[in-house]
Parts: C-alpha cells; structure tokens; sequence
C-alpha cells in the first residue's frame, strides 16, 4: 500500500498581533473568519483553511528567500485587488512569471502573493517557451 499526502489541509501563520492580522485578511483579501480567540484565529477562503497564530517572536522582517504563499485571484478580480494590496501592503517582489501576479508582505512580513493562472497555465506557457529547458511529465 502506498501512503500519500491528500492535499493541502491549511496554512498557519505566526503574527504578533492577531486583531491586525485578521483585519488584514479579512478587509484587504477577503478571507471569512471562521472563529476568533485571544491569541488566534480561524479563516477561510474557497478551500484553504487559515490560522493565525499569536507568536511573540515574530520577525517583522521578510526571509530572505523566495519561499512563499501563492492565492489565486480571477483575472476580473485582479486589478482591484492589487489596488487594495497597494494601499495596504509593502511589495517584495516585481512579477516575472507567467500571469499577473503581485508579491506582498503581510503587516507580520510573511511573503504572500495573488496570482492570476494555474498550474496549468503555467505549464502550457513552458511548453510554448522551449528555450526554458523545462521537462515535462504527463
């Protein structure tokens, strides 16, 4: 028998001040808070499953790599999305990949990103691209 992952079950975040974190993903993202406690909180948004943890030794400086969190976002939602993210949020990154995207600190300096496209798109942009050196599996 061959055990394997089923799926993304959720993300949490570390945050040094849950009511502002909830008011970041609640008011500039959209995310449906779920259950609210002193020291975190529960959010929802499509099926991702959001908790915000009170950690008081939070950086509030971003890592220095690349690692992140991607959202999706429709292409009609995009544009007034990214406006609200401007207004709100510091921008880590200028977008070079395939689709619109925006690359964003949340106010506890976790990388988060809104993306335009899917795996999919993502993959056909490579398969049209083959100076990439990309490899394929299907």
């Amino acid at each position: 028998m061959v055990l394997a992952v089923t799926g993304l079950n959720h993300i949490t975040l570390a945050v040094s001040d849950v009511p502002r974190s909830l008011a970041f993903y609640r008011d500039v993202l959209g995310f449906r808070p779920r259950a609210v406690w002193d020291v975190g909180a529960y959010l929802e948004i499509g099926t991702l499953w959001l908790c915000l943890s009170k950690d008081k030794d939070v950086r509030l400086a971003p890592h220095p790599d690349y690692t992140h969190i991607a959202f999706g976002v429709s292409d009609t939602d995009y544009p007034y999305l990214r406006e609200r993210i401007m207004a709100h949020a510091t921008i880590w990154k200028d977008n070079q990949s395939e689709g619109s995207s925006t690359y964003f600190l949340d106010p506890d300096g976790h990388k988060i990103e809104i993306h335009v496209g899917s795996l999919e798109t993502r993959l056909d942009h490579y398969r049209s691209h083959p100076d990439k050196g990309v490899e394929f599996f299907d």
